[in-house]
C-alpha cells in the first residue's frame, strides 16, 4: 500500500508481495495437517526449477493485468519450502498496520523476515504506521496463519476462518481484537473428515463476487 493511500480499505490489491522460491518442495513439517498436500514426485531441483518458470509466469500474468508486483528473493539458508506462501505470516491493511502471524511449522516461522517489511517501506513507499506481532502465541500452541486462516471480507471487516490446528480461537481473538474485525468462525471438513487446513482453500472474497464450497462446512 503506498504512502498516500487513505484509511479506507479496498477488498481487492493493486499491489502485492511476492517471495521468488529458491528451495520449494512438499512440507513434512507440514503434511499432518494438510490432506491436500502430495509427496515429491520429482527432485528437489526439479521441483524448484519448475516452480520457479510457475513462478514467473504468475508475475508476468499479474502485471498483464494490472496489479502491481513487489518480488523478493528467497534466501538459500535456512531452507524454507513455503516460503512461496507469504500471506501465511503477514498481512497489510489500509490504515498501515502490519500483522504478523504465529505459524504451526517450526519451519515456516523461519519464513518471518524483518528485513522485507523495511524494504517495503524504505524502497516501494508501502505506508506502515505499526507492526503488530502475534507470533509469542506459537509458544503455546494458539496458531493463525494470516490470510491462508482468515478470509478478509476488509470494506466491513469481517473475518471468516475455518478452525483447524492452525486457526485457534484465541488467536482469532486476539486478531480482533487489534485489528478491529468481527470473526466469523466454523467448522470445515473434507470428505475423509479431515479439517480443512487454511480457510482460503475453500472461499475467497473479491470485489464483486465471492466463491465458497458451502459442502465442506
Amino acid at each position: 500500500m503506498p504512502a498516500d493511500v487513505n484509511s479506507m480499505e479496498r477488498q481487492t490489491a493493486r499491489r502485492v508481495l511476492l517471495i521468488r522460491p529458491h528451495r520449494f518442495r512438499a512440507n513434512p513439517q507440514t503434511a499432518a495437517s494438510n490432506a491436500f498436500q502430495a509427496r515429491d514426485t520429482a527432485s528437489s531441483v526439479g521441483l524448484s526449477r519448475m516452480a520457479g518458470l510457475e513462478f514467473e509466469r504468475l508475475v508476468s500474468a499479474l502485471e498483464d493485468h494490472g496489479v502491481e508486483t513487489v518480488v523478493v528473493d528467497d534466501t538459500a539458508e535456512p531452507e524454507k519450502p513455503d516460503a512461496v506462501f507469504p500471506n501465511n505470516w503477514v498481512s497489510f491493511h489500509a490504515d498501515g498496520s502490519v500483522i504478523l502471524y504465529p505459524m504451526e511449522a517450526p519451519n515456516r516461522r523461519l519464513e518471518r523476515r524483518p528485513e522485507i517489511i523495511e524494504q517495503l517501506s524504505e524502497r516501494h513507499g508501502y505506508y506502515i504506521k505499526r507492526v503488530l506481532d502475534l507470533s509469542s502465541l506459537e509458544q503455546s500452541g494458539r496458531f493463525l496463519e494470516g490470510t491462508g486462516s482468515l478470509v478478509l471480507d476488509r470494506v466491513n471487516h469481517v473475518a471468516y476462518a475455518a478452525l483447524s490446528s492452525r486457526t485457534h480461537p484465541e488467536a482469532l481473538g486476539e486478531f480482533a481484537r487489534l485489528a478491529d474485525y468481527e470473526v466469523m468462525a466454523f467448522s470445515a471438513a473434507d470428505a475423509a473428515g479431515n479439517p480443512i487446513y487454511h480457510t482460503n482453500v475453500m472461499m475467497s472474497i473479491g470485489s464483486r463476487f465471492a466463491v465458497i464450497c458451502a459442502d465442506v462446512i
